[in-house]
């Protein structure tokens, strides 16, 4: 394959990481607001002595949202856990094949899963107006399973983006800037 393959490969990346990145970035307001709207639901019920089931339901919300919107960012900038031992003295073409073994073969049947079973689990809820469990609490449930389905496309399309990039470097191109914010 040609280096102009692999240098379209790796822009391809770069885009892609570069539209996680501003995903990225307006979900961490999310971790925020979780912060505050959990403050105020203990301040509310602890010092005022009133308790809003729908507060305490939306910090969780949140939190949800914060941890399934927010994974491809973490993707992109190797938040998750790796063993490095043998990885880390590898060189980058060893560590781009590694890294593409473990997108296709783990990553990506990983996401097909969840969006397999994560849709009849939404569509379920969503049918039926799933709402809390609780009088005063959050309704639309349903909305906050869809999460699973937003999860995997957009980790997916972060995986994509290593895809590429790895196979830009194992073809002898790419620049391998992988995670730079």
């Amino acid at each position: 394959m040609s280096r102009a393959f692999a240098d379209n490969l790796d822009r391809l990346a770069g885009r892609i990481d570069g539209f996680t990145r501003a995903v990225g970035r307006v979900v961490a307001l999310l971790g925020f607001a979780t912060v505050l709207i959990c403050f105020a639901t203990v301040y509310f019920r602890y010092a005022l002595g009133i308790g809003f089931t729908w507060m305490q339901e939306l910090y969780t919300w949140t939190h949800v949202l914060l941890i399934m919107l927010g994974s491809a960012y973490t993707l992109l900038r190797g938040g998750f856990v790796r063993v490095d031992m043998l990885y880390a003295r590898a060189s980058r073409r060893t560590q781009a094949w590694v890294d593409l073994f473990g997108a296709l073969f783990f990553t990506m049947p990983f996401l097909f899963m969840v969006g397999w079973y994560g849709w009849p689990f939404f569509l379920s809820s969503f049918r039926m107006g799933e709402r809390s469990q609780y009088e005063d609490g959050l309704s639309g449930l349903y909305a906050l399973k869809a999460t699973l389905m937003v999860f995997a496309a957009l980790v997916a399309l972060q995986a994509i983006s290593s895809i590429c990039r790895n196979m830009a470097i194992v073809l002898g191109g790419g620049r391998g800037e992988q995670g730079a914010a």
